[in-house]
């Protein structure tokens, strides 16, 4: 067997090379990229974050102003109103919360004086009072029928005495009437839209009721709504 020269092997081992090294440059470089490249996905996280919790909160902004705004505007509207009568004032707390859409068409009637001057048209004793510019008994027309049947009255909020309610019957502006209950009604709710109720003046209520009526239930003398006053509160 024939042997290799040492100048053969040294050639040999020459042209066997071996891995490259890595500088410390391409170290530092490659750092560099992964830091920036970490950082600009960080960065990027955090601007869409931050922008949708600002968008949120706008929008939070928006529906906390629209009903703060909401609020202070029923805040504004008068709650109570003081029906100044021939026997006597009748005040009234006025639901602006659970009825706003009557109470904004109260409140603009009696503003525009619609109901100086008007008559209590029917009075139906342990029932109703009636002021309005129809004498037709209209919501009220099958009350004392009714009434006669219940043996148990219903005493829920509004169902009580000495509320106040517009017929549902007749929602224009030209026959709205106005109704005040001077005992519990069962069926309330299906006659009337009940807006408010007597605070003082209980009394008065009471003494229109006693007045003396003929078979249609008509006072026999003129009893009228002779004004009526806005308060913010009493």
């Amino acid at each position: 067997m024939a042997r290799i020269k040492p100048q053969a092997l040294l050639q040999q081992s020459k042209r066997k090379k071996g891995p490259s090294r890595i500088s410390l440059t391409t170290i530092i470089m490659s750092t560099l990229i992964v830091v920036l490249i970490a950082f600009f996905v960080y960065a990027s996280y955090r601007h869409w974050t931050q922008r949708s919790r600002i968008h949120i909160e706008n929008k939070h902004s928006v529906i906390e102003g629209d009903n703060s705004f909401m609020d202070s505007k029923k805040s504004d509207l008068p709650g109570y109103a003081i029906l100044d009568t021939t026997k006597g004032s009748i005040t009234v707390e006025l639901f602006k919360d659970s009825s706003p859409e009557v109470v904004d068409q109260f409140l603009d009637l009696c503003q525009r004086g619609r109901f100086n001057g008007m008559l209590f048209r029917h009075v139906i004793k342990h029932y109703v009072i009636q002021a309005g510019d129809s004498d037709k008994l209209g919501a009220v027309e099958d009350w004392t029928l009714k009434g006669k049947q219940y043996s148990q009255l219903d005493t829920s909020l509004k169902h009580e005495a000495f509320m106040l309610g517009t017929s549902k019957a007749k929602p224009d502006v030209k026959a709205f009437e106005l109704f005040i209950t001077t005992a519990p009604i069962p069926d309330l709710n299906e006659k009337l839209i009940v807006f408010g109720k007597v605070t003082k003046g209980e009394d008065i209520v009471q003494e229109i009721e006693e007045v003396d009526t003929d078979e249609h239930y008509r006072p026999k003398s003129s009893i009228e709504i002779r004004s009526v006053t806005l308060k913010q509160s009493i």
